[in-house]
């Protein structure tokens, strides 16, 4: 009897990376490998890249290392943005044996009919411009939270970003199999569903379909009690969207808009696709329908030509905003790049302190949306998570709330009382029966 062979990941940047993990991973699992945990030895070890800044590219090649020290003889695949953009630095790495880019990553099983050690690694790496192809992918990692991609790649030329030249063209799913998804998600036992996508407000420009419209079918998928909208352009959107989310019994008051910079003079050197003033009337279109949505954004520090006063305008900008939290990225040089010509560039220095002082307002901001809502009840889906003797859930509007752990409560929505904020800044809350 041949002994089951086996296979690890490591899935590195955004939860599109993961969906699209946990769908290579279900193709393993067809062919009759058996997962394992990362930090194990393993016959396949395959790592799923970013390369969204410097750092991504580092840690990318941090666990290259770590699967090849771990198992000398096993075989490595990687995929993702960092193996489209530098195959040729991946394959670099003595004991990388096969690497993929955007257009083959989903055919990855197919490669993996001799898993021999290799000398020189196999790469498939095709134009970016050639890559048409959507592949739909959902997470199923867990037991309460499912991320389902519905659109890939990105048609906007920001001057800083190198998505469009990892993920090709803006592409998308079509309603009617976003829909089937979601049902196989439902009937797995999943509560609540991320819509995920790297421009998802972009979604039906392939097949003449829309964001809008696919809202509204999802709204009626039986199964799935809760949705979250991740990342969507502050262009893309809509009153029209923020008033369903409103009146939708399932999708929440959760909200990420990328801003990036609150200077109007810094989002046009990005190339951006709106100025402050149309990024805060969305801010305050959704404070006024929903007035108790979470809303993060998105900030960089120490884009090229950022000075002192650009950065002073910034702050001031994002204070005076009713948000909730912020993202912040320190701006990081990407080959290819028009940002990378650009003269005028920030220190590290004074980066560092930039992205120091956007933290510290960051904290200010989540912990008073965190305050205005002690003493008050919600609904909490509890995750199977345990840390100690508590485990951990969130609201519709993404508080962070720990209890004593209780078996029984995991994949349950429960009303909940919002106690008091912990030092982990988590808020404690007790069951209301």
């Amino acid at each position: 009897m041949t002994e089951q062979k086996t296979v690890a990941f490591h899935t590195l940047g955004c939860k599109l990376n993961f969906s699209e993990t946990s769908t290579i991973a279900r193709l393993f699992s067809e062919r009759g490998y058996k997962r394992i945990d990362f930090n194990e030895q393993a016959d396949v070890y395959v790592i799923n890249t970013c390369s969204v800044t410097e750092v991504a590219d580092k840690k990318c090649r941090y666990f290259i290392n770590k699967a090849i020290h771990t198992s000398p003889n096993a075989f490595v695949v990687v995929v993702g943005c960092y193996s489209q953009l530098q195959p040729e630095k991946i394959s670099e790495i003595h004991g990388v044996d096969l690497i993929l880019g955007t257009q083959d990553k989903f055919r990855l099983v197919n490669f993996l009919e001799d898993i021999e050690k290799r000398d020189v690694p196999i790469i498939h790496n095709c134009h970016i411009e050639d890559v048409h192809r959507f592949d739909s992918a959902y997470s199923l990692g867990g037991r309460t939270r499912s991320f389902l991609k519905i659109q890939d790649g990105c048609d906007y030329p920001c001057t800083y970003c190198t998505i469009p030249l990892a993920r090709g063209n803006s592409r998308n799913d079509t309603i009617e199999n976003v829909i089937k998804n979601a049902n196989e998600i439902a009937s797995k036992g999943f509560k609540e569903i991320v819509l995920t996508g790297v421009n998802i407000g972009d979604f039906g420009r392939t097949n003449d379909e829309n964001f809008f419209d696919l809202l509204k079918q999802l709204d009626n998928v039986d199964g799935i009690e809760r949705y979250r909208i991740s990342s969507i352009e502050p262009n893309l959107l809509t009153d029209e969207i923020i008033c369903f989310v409103a009146q939708s019994k399932k999708f929440l008051p959760h909200f990420h808009v990328p801003l990036q910079s609150g200077s109007d003079k810094i989002l046009a050197l990005m190339q951006r696709r709106y100025n402050c003033k149309k990024f805060e009337d969305r801010i305050l279109s959704i404070k006024n329908i929903l007035p108790d949505a979470f809303i993060g954004i998105d900030i960089m520090v120490g884009f090229p030509g950022e000075t002192n006063i650009d950065f002073e305008d910034s702050y001031n900008f994002i204070d005076r905003l009713d948000i909730s939290f912020l993202h912040v990225f320190t701006y990081s040089e990407r080959p290819n790049t028009k940002a990378t010509d650009f003269v005028e560039k920030v220190s590290h220095a004074e980066k560092e302190k930039r992205s120091k002082m956007l933290h510290q307002l960051s904290e200010k901001k989540h912990r008073a949306f965190y305050e205005k809502h002690l003493n008050t009840t919600a609904k909490v889906l509890f995750e199977s998570q345990k840390i100690g003797d508590f485990m951990f859930g969130f609201t519709g509007n993404y508080i962070k709330v720990q209890h004593q752990y209780n078996s029984a409560l995991v994949n349950n929505i429960v009303n909940v009382r919002l106690i008091k904020i912990l030092e982990n800044t988590n808020v404690f809350g007790e069951i209301v029966q």
